[in-house]
């Protein structure tokens, strides 16, 4: 049986996660830009709209790459996954460092399209605001990764109904943004936290440095403890005849 080679997987990996910032970051700040009034607050549409961004662009990337690499254009799937079991441990860097190369790419792309003000308005760059605590942002943030890349693992298991795996997920990512958004931007993924902030930060952008261990801490740990979840919730025993 014929596969893809490891670069070809890192390649849709990289290009994957550019198209989810350019789309789904990106349509943060061109929201902002189209409200014309300066602020940098949204309402429930306008976070209804980036939510469907966000998961239109999953959708569209589950299908286009997913039976190349995966998929994944996260590294809390892909360290998920791997500590599962489900890919090689060897391969999680080159997919690791291929997403964030891919988020990167993706937040200049914003910059290069909506020019310097997207920085102004942010880029995108996920946070938290008093009266929201580290403590509270870690639990929202984990728990909307849990969430998330539970759907991954069951629209994966191979007893799962076949063809549309994308749908689910953009569900479940439309879902998660509207309920934790409000909190801390519903990134759910470390290449798209660290992305925007790796753009805005050297071109002036607000980015609060302090918070990213935060970010990445609960979307790690979110994501292992969703795979370890669901391995054991699925686990299936022999029954003797």
């Amino acid at each position: 049986m014929k596969e893809n080679t490891y670069l070809q997987r890192l390649l849709a990996e990289f290009l994957g996660t550019a198209f989810l910032v350019f789309l789904g970051v990106g349509s943060i700040p061109a929201t902002l830009m189209l409200q014309k009034t300066g602020k940098t607050s949204f309402t429930m549409a306008d976070l209804g709209v980036i939510a469907f961004a966000f998961a239109m662009v999953v959708v569209a990337a589950v299908f286009a790459i997913g039976h190349v690499s995966g998929c994944h254009i996260n590294p809390a799937v892909t360290l998920a996954l791997a500590a599962t079991g489900r890919i090689p441990r060897r391969e999680v860097a080159g997919y690791v460092l291929s997403q964030c190369a891919g988020a990167v790419a993706g937040a200049g792309a914003v910059v290069a399209v909506l020019g310097a003000r997207a920085v102004h308005l942010g880029l995108g760059v996920a946070s938290y605001t008093s009266p929201t605590s580290a403590s509270q942002a870690f639990f929202a943030e984990a728990l909307g990764t849990f969430i998330l890349v539970f759907v991954v693992f069951g629209v994966v298991d191979q007893r799962a109904p076949g063809g549309f795996a994308g749908l689910p997920i953009g569900f479940a990512v439309f879902a998660i943004a509207v309920a934790v958004g409000p909190v801390t931007g519903a990134a759910l993924n470390p290449a798209r936290t660290l992305g925007p902030m790796l753009v805005s930060g050297p071109a002036g952008g607000p980015v609060d440095w302090s918070q990213l261990p935060v970010y990445l801490g609960a979307q790690v740990l979110g994501g292992l403890l969703a795979g370890q979840v669901y391995m054991a919730m699925n686990r299936l025993r022999t029954i003797a005849a």
